[in-house]
Parts: C-alpha cells; sequence; structure tokens
C-alpha cells in the first residue's frame, strides 16, 4: 500500500533541528520509497537491546557492519531515515560495534556527500578519534580518505589532532604508528608546504626515531616524501630547513642509531629523485 505517505518530503532544514518529534511525525521521518517499508523497519529495530537479549548478542554489529549498503540503496535523500539508527549504533557499549561503523564512515562520506557529512558524520568521527584504539585504528587507516572529502578549512583542523596518533593505550602496538606514517605520506597532497613544514614535520621525525624498525623505515620514505613536496613548493625555504634539520638532528647525533637514520634517508631521497643531485649535494 504505498500511499502517499511513504513520499515524505525530507529538506535541509530537518537536518539541523534536534526538536522533539510527536510519534506520528517520528514514522513518517522514516518513510521512504525505496525499499518495502517493512523491510527497513526490521533492519532499525536490529538496534533494539531486547533484540539483542532474544536473537542474537551481536545483532547490533551486523547493523553496523550492514549500514553503508542501506544508505547506498536508500539514497543520500533518506538518510533521514538513518540517521538517528547511526548515531544510537556510534554511541553503543560494544567497541566492536563502534569499531566496525570507524572502518566504514569514508565509505559512507562518500555516498552522503560533503554537506551531511560535515553535519552528521564529522562529530562521530571526532567522538572515534578519541575512543579506544581498537575503535581509531579503523579511524586512522582511512583517515587520507575522509580527509579529503571535508572542506580545506574543516581539513586544517585536524593538524592539530594528528600528534595524538603517537599515544596508544599500549606502546607495544608499532602497527598503530606504523600506519599512521603510511596514511601521513598520502596527507602531504593535501596540505600546504607550511603547514607539511610546522605540523607534520615534527611527527615524522619523531616516528623516525622509533624504537620498531619497520615503522623507521616507513618513516623514512615519508621523510624523503615531504623533502621532495618542499622542494617542489614555490617556497623553497622549507626545504632548506628541512634538510638543516635532519643534518643538525641525525647526522650529528651523539648515538650511531641517529647517524644511521640519516644515512637511510639520504638513501631514500635518492633513489626516489626527491631532489635534483646538485642540491642534494
Amino acid at each position: 500500500n504505498m500511499d502517499s505517505t511513504l513520499h515524505y518530503i525530507h529538506n535541509d532544514s530537518d537536518l539541523s533541528t534536534n526538536s522533539s518529534f510527536s510519534p506520528e511525525e517520528e514514522r513518517k521521518s522514516k518513510v521512504q520509497d525505496v525499499v518495502p517499508q517493512a523491510l527497513l523497519d526490521q533492519y532499525l529495530s536490529m538496534t533494539d537491546p531486547s533484540r539483542a537479549q532474544t536473537v542474537d548478542n551481536e545483532i547490533a554489529k551486523h547493523c553496523a557492519y550492514s549500514l553503508p549498503g542501506v544508505a547506498l540503496t536508500l539514497g543520500r535523500q533518506n538518510w533521514h531515515c538513518l540517521k538517528d539508527t547511526y548515531e544510537t549504533l556510534a554511541s553503543d557499549m560494544q567497541w566492536k560495534v563502534r569499531r566496525t561503523l570507524a572502518f566504514s564512515i569514508h565509505e559512507l562520506a562518500v555516498i552522503l556527500g560533503d554537506q551531511l557529512t560535515a553535519g552528521d558524520l564529522v562529530p562521530v568521527f571526532n567522538g572515534f578519534l578519541k575512543d579506544l584504539d581498537e575503535v581509531r585504528i579503523g579511524v586512522l587507516k582511512h583517515l587520507h580518505d575522509f580527509l579529503k572529502l571535508l572542506h580545506v578549512d574543516k581539513r586544517r583542523e585536524y593538524l592539530y589532532q594528528l600528534q595524538e596518533f603517537l599515544v596508544t593505550d599500549n606502546s607495544r602496538n608499532w602497527r598503530f604508528r606504523a600506519e599512521l606514517a603510511e596514511q601521513l605520506i598520502l596527507l602531504l597532497d593535501l596540505y600546504s608546504a607550511r603547514d607539511i613544514y610546522d605540523y607534520l614535520r615534527p611527527i615524522a621525525f619523531s616516528l623516525c626515531a622509533d624504537k620498531v624498525s619497520s615503522v623507521r623505515w616507513i618513516s623514512y620514505k615519508l621523510v624523503s616524501e615531504m623533502v621532495k613536496k618542499l622542494y617542489m613548493a614555490s617556497t623553497s625555504t622549507f626545504v632548506v630547513d628541512l634538510m638543516n634539520e635532519l643534518v643538525e638532528k641525525f647526522c650529528r647525533c651523539r648515538k650511531w642509531s641517529g647517524r644511521q637514520t640519516f644515512v637511510f634517508i639520504c638513501q631514500t631521497i635518492s633513489e626516489d629523485d626527491c631532489l635534483p643531485m646538485d642540491q642534494f649535494s
């Protein structure tokens, strides 16, 4: 019975209001005409705590796993049907549920577009950044994929938070730092030379001195790409300052490991043709 209520029109002003709806309005906000309404209602009921006790204690995790697919099927014009469910899942007590959402938030951002992402996904994304490492790794693995979808001003706000990824619940979790180095290589394309020098350079130098060799090797690549990026920028003073700091911090380091790091960075810069040889000399 596809009556006129199925063609509920949801405008942008509804996204910014957080007023309490009447039961009838609440029902209408979940109505769409893409799939049978009973099927969607069944899916939305998966977040009901009683279902976890009677059906499957991981039903909320299954719901979170399927959410990007449901959102893609319904389309961004019907996001209002899923918004409450998404926020419920994002604050679920089980970290596995939040982890599942963290791993797919970049995919959902592509589906929803920049306006809905800025209004509805960014607050959830910010919450995941402060979550357990098991949840944060989902955000970190797709950090570049998510940040590239944001406007430049919004993207710059995260520069201040990148160094927080150096701190983990377990200091032996070196794969976390290795993933950070990998993501920073990709993030070089999203930021200006000044931002790279001011914010990403200190993190890169910290990773180059990591206790785990796998992290250091990725960091050498990060520094060489940073040199390449700064050299190609119109303001060449940054690359000169960076190279001087490399000499001061690593080449003249009292510890042999620091001097060894300098040699490896030079090797990477040379092999990847990050600088003309006269500049390298």
